[in-house]
């Protein structure tokens, strides 16, 4: 039982004022895994000169987290449209789309009580000028994937993660830490501002991958078994969903939705 999109898109050719056209390759997929509903959205978004990649996880423990993640990515999505490509400040404007998703998110909960807002973690990575930048809130995650290696990803904002960055705890403990779900921002809920983490430019080569995704794809694969099925020379959308299907069947009889969108730097 799984909601399911996919596609595989090439940004078409062309020059506009010596700017070289995008090169690249993309693919979508969600799967409901073992719950009810699915409150993750994923997206990917082309234009000409540069592509924006993303993932927005609907937190289930408040009310209406599709309805978060809906209007999370329709605000990221107009956000990127209503620049010019490639953008000049690419940093600036992911700090900017990611404030206005918070506060579109947090417009959805205005009536209910604080903690029962609707809320959402977030991914996002723009794409343009052979570099990639990207941002996060909360644990859903972007991957630089190349030949089948990850070389960079973010790392959440979670209590674990505080834990480990501490000390207190190793990498091994965090699957089997009783507060390994507890993330400590997210999109929505409380009006200030909520925290979140903006890469640096990351030059990108050919055939370089950037994945995001929701916790539901990582929480019980290590980074190798992300990175490994893109040594594959199928489609991918073919290695999208066999990575997803994997993610679920490591999780089961309790995994979460499963979301992710990929794309590929040709040249």
């Amino acid at each position: 039982m799984c909601y399911k999109t996919g596609h595989t898109v090439a940004a078409l050719g062309g020059n506009r004022g010596g700017e070289k056209a995008l090169q690249i390759e993309s693919a979508e997929l969600s799967l409901v895994g073992h719950r009810e509903d699915n409150q993750d959205r994923v997206a990917v978004v082309v234009g000409e000169h540069a592509a924006f990649v993303i993932a927005v996880d609907g937190m289930g423990g408040h009310s209406d987290g599709a309805k978060a993640a809906s209007t999370a990515v329709a605000s990221l999505t107009a956000s990127f449209w209503q620049h010019a490509h490639p953008l000049l400040d690419p940093m600036g404007f992911l700090h900017l789309a990611l404030g206005r998703a918070h506060d579109e998110v947090v417009a959805l909960g205005t009536a209910l009580p604080l903690e029962q807002r609707p809320r959402a973690t977030c991914a996002v990575c723009l794409v343009q000028q052979g570099a990639a930048y990207w941002a996060h809130v909360g644990d859903s995650r972007v991957y630089q994937i190349r030949n089948g290696v990850v070389v960079s990803r973010t790392r959440d904002h979670s209590h674990v993660e505080q834990l480990l960055r501490d000390g207190l705890i190793t990498e091994a403990e965090i699957k089997g830490h009783p507060m390994r779900n507890y993330v400590e921002c997210c999109l929505g809920g409380d009006p200030m501002l909520t925290e979140m983490s903006i890469g640096r430019r990351q030059p990108l080569q050919k055939g370089d991958l950037l994945l995001t995704c929701s916790d539901g794809l990582w929480a019980n694969l290590e980074d190798s078994e992300v990175g490994l099925p893109w040594r594959s020379t199928a489609s991918l959308r073919e290695i999208l969903g066999e990575l997803c299907t994997r993610a679920v069947q490591a999780s089961a009889p309790y995994s979460d939705n499963t979301s992710a969108a990929v794309l590929r730097w040709l040249a």
